[in-house]
């Protein structure tokens, strides 16, 4: 374990209440080829992470530190934890969203729209009322890096809803040119969606969308939230104040409700995902290119336990 020193940069005021100045970066692992998709079981006190290349999801504990949570993942990107506690991941080498159940069974939610398969889902969240939502961009059927290449059937990347009571899967928005990461207000009122369109494109879009959320099921008023200056938004969490902490190329941003650019936590590596965990959840544990990082902050995170 090792410490990130002078950890922070500081453009507003309420950017200090929201840190524990006095605490740095610490570094928890290292040996990831691309850290992703963290998620935190506050029943097992522990945080569950994919890297992607490697096809294996690692768990870490403050008692144990780090083992191997699945080995074979599938090519697992994203996770998040539904309203029942059970894991909720974003599988590139199926090209689905899947579920794993108490007793270790791995369920499919989703793998295809219309009758065609997905791109390679990437990120994914849950509502209240049960139902998932994620964004497929075709990221993982480029190469055969972190998935299998292959052409793509949908048409275009989209965001996604899946109906808790159907399972039936529906395009929620189809104007992306690669959704990335996404989550709702703490009210669920607002979905805010990443387009990290600049990875492959230098005029492509590095920004963060809002979308008012109508009758809990689709989306209105799509309008730019943020655009991030250092390399693109990937995944990203908000705290019960509803503002947005999100990954950059140079370290996780804070970003105020109303979209004022609160302050950064520096990472020496590109940050790729985030989310606030322990018992807490007031503990940042940050994904970012080979390693995993965390740091105490000032506030507590909007997320299911």
């Amino acid at each position: 374990m090792s410490l990130v020193g002078d950890s922070y940069e500081y453009f507003d005021r309420r950017f200090r209440s929201l840190t524990v100045p006095t605490v740095n970066v610490k570094k928890l692992f290292e040996d990831c080829l691309w850290a992703e998709g963290p998620v935190w079981f506050a029943d097992g006190n522990c945080l569950v992470w994919s890297d992607v290349p490697n096809n294996r999801l690692w768990r870490w504990t403050e008692e144990h530190g780090v083992g191997t949570f699945r080995a074979d993942s599938g090519f697992t990107n994203g996770n998040t934890r539904d309203r029942l506690g059970r894991l909720v991941s974003c599988e590139h080498g199926g090209r689905r969203v899947s579920r794993t159940e108490p007793d270790g069974r791995i369920i499919v939610v989703a793998d295809k729209h219309k009758g065609k398969k997905l791109n390679s889902p990437n990120d994914v969240v849950v509502k209240t009322d049960g139902s998932i939502w994620f964004t497929d961009p075709d990221y993982r059927i480029m190469s055969d890096y972190e998935g299998f290449k292959a052409d793509g059937e949908q048409g275009g990347c989209f965001v996604c809803r899946v109906d808790p009571s159907s399972g039936k899967v529906e395009v929620v928005a189809d104007d992306f040119v690669k959704p990335n990461g996404l989550a709702f207000s703490p009210d669920e009122e607002i979905l805010y969606v990443a387009d990290s369109g600049l990875s492959h494109d230098p005029k492509g879009p590095h920004h963060i969308r809002a979308f008012d959320v109508s009758g809990g099921k689709t989306l209105k008023k799509g309008r730019v939230f943020a655009e991030i200056e250092h390399g693109v938004p990937d995944g990203f969490r908000l705290d019960v104040d509803g503002n947005v902490w999100t990954s950059t190329q140079t370290g996780v941003e804070c970003w105020s409700k109303e979209g004022t650019l609160l302050g950064r936590i520096k990472i020496p590596e590109m940050v790729a995902n985030l989310t606030f965990g322990g018992p807490r959840r007031n503990r940042l544990f940050i994904t970012a290119t080979t390693s995993l990082y965390s740091v105490f902050v000032g506030t507590t995170g909007a997320q299911t336990p």
